[in-house]
């Protein structure tokens, strides 16, 4: 620290399994004379700021230029090895609860700032206390929302933010966290290909459980009804937004956004046992929304004339690596998610009391071999194996779709030769053998359904 004594470095305390707020019990005793750091890690560079001076008297060659969103609390950019920080005058234990519950976010690979810091026992030269404060790290290529236009907002840019807001408390909520000051102005956006991905950076009054209540979710959503509506009217009121825009019908939308995002990730949907092309129809609406489905629970009803679905949701970039460690395929990520999900059902319909590992080798042996086996000589070199078993699945699930029945994988396969691949059937006739219940019932070069 410049002008000033030396610090004690402190381990997190973070329990991670602690759930709701953190206890009082967490705060640490003064050390007096020296500066109290909390972090998981130790980075020297943080004793060269001016920890002696209050935030708002920081010199101006201590600071980063960026742009601030609202806050009810005093906050500067600063550079720290490289990188960009975010330094926050608060309470001890406000500080400590909410570096508390990023670090817990974090694990949960929940869309958030990252926590650095948490340094208490600030003083003046003369002798004065300061504020304790939060430090974090600065999101790259973030923006809060009053920062992502120059003039006046359009209603299309608006309606991405929230929706981007909406599936920010999916994931949220998914996790069990209790967000209870949900608001765009504590939130930060990234430009991502058109739309916005949102990300967490005001934890203070978050709390963690294991899974929350409907009426925990339902006021988190009220909050950010409320909150979203009066940002919006001042907005309107600065002429920072279209002026046909309607600050309470807007705001409503993040409801019905986050409503149908949860119905759609929880719900579970039941259809009759030669409708099984539906299980391929709801993740392919999952993946549209964004998510990834990592497996899917498929159940049997008692008389046996039914199966209920319940999809087990990931972030992106699950499924190269479980491919890869299943099957040794090595695939793109789109690729990847729609082999594992045929997968899947192959293995809940010929035999799901196997592990999942057996059932991959013979995935590959009775469906991917044999299918990249069945195209012609003369086309195989077009296309990499893995994206012509995933083209081909893809071509499937069209034709059960339009059909509205389970279209057999021998079928599909000829037509995907006769339609996608423009082959004549006479210089390409294929005999595949139809569905297989058993990993040995197939012949070599069968495929299974």
């Amino acid at each position: 620290m410049k002008n000033g004594p030396a610090a004690n470095w402190h381990d997190e305390p973070t329990d991670f399994g602690q759930m709701g707020r953190l206890p009082r019990g967490f705060d640490m005793p003064p050390a007096i004379g020296a500066l109290n750091i909390t972090s998981a890690t130790t980075d020297e560079q943080l004793l060269d700021l001016p920890w002696h001076l209050a935030l708002e008297q920081w010199p101006v060659a201590s600071l980063a230029v960026l742009p601030r969103g609202l806050s009810r609390h005093i906050v500067r950019f600063a550079h720290l090895s490289g990188s960009v920080i975010a330094v926050k005058e608060t309470g001890e234990h406000a500080a400590r609860h909410e570096y508390h519950m990023l670090r817990k976010l974090q694990r949960l690979d929940v869309p958030c700032v990252e926590p650095l810091a948490v340094i208490t026992g600030r003083r003046t030269p003369g002798g004065a206390e300061l504020d304790p404060v939060l430090v974090t790290r600065h999101l790259r290529f973030s923006l809060p929302y009053r920062a992502l236009f120059s003039q006046t907002l359009r209603e299309q840019t608006l309606t991405r933010l929230i929706d981007a807001q909406a599936l920010l408390l999916v994931r949220l909520h998914l996790a069990g966290f209790y967000w209870g000051d949900v608001s765009l102005s504590n939130t930060l956006f990234r430009r991502d290909a058109g739309a916005f991905a949102a990300y967490l950076v005001d934890a203070e009054t978050g709390e963690l459980y294991p899974e929350l209540s409907t009426g925990q979710r339902e006021y988190d959503l009220e909050i950010a009804r409320v909150n979203i509506a009066g940002e919006l009217m001042d907005l309107h009121e600065g002429g920072l937004i279209e002026e046909k825009i309607d600050p309470l019908a807007t705001s409503e939308r993040i409801m019905d956004i986050y409503r149908k995002l949860w119905a759609e990730l929880t719900a579970q949907e039941s259809f009759d046992l030669g409708e099984r092309w539906r299980v391929n129809a709801r993740i392919r609406r999952l993946n549209e929304l964004g998510f990834d489905v990592e497996e899917f629970t498929i159940k049997t009803t008692a008389d046996g004339s039914a199966i209920q679905l319940q999809p087990k949701v990931v972030d992106a970039g699950h499924h190269q690596r479980r491919l890869l460690e299943l099957t040794g395929i090595d695939a793109e990520e789109n690729q990847a998610r729609r082999l594992l999900n045929d997968m899947d059902a192959y293995r809940a319909d010929n035999h799901p009391d196997l592990d999942q590992e057996f059932s991959a080798h013979s995935w590959v042996r009775h469906v991917f071999e044999p299918v990249v086996r069945a195209i012609p000589r003369e086309l195989q070199g077009k296309l990499e194996p893995a994206e012509v078993v995933h083209q081909l699945l893809e071509h499937r699930w069209y034709l059960s779709e339009d059909q509205k029945r389970n279209v057999p994988l021998a079928e599909a396969v000829q037509s995907y030769i006769d339609t996608v691949l423009r082959h004549r059937r006479d210089e390409a006739a294929i005999l595949l053998q139809e569905d297989v219940r058993s990993p040995d019932a197939a012949e070599p070069g069968a495929v299974a359904g």
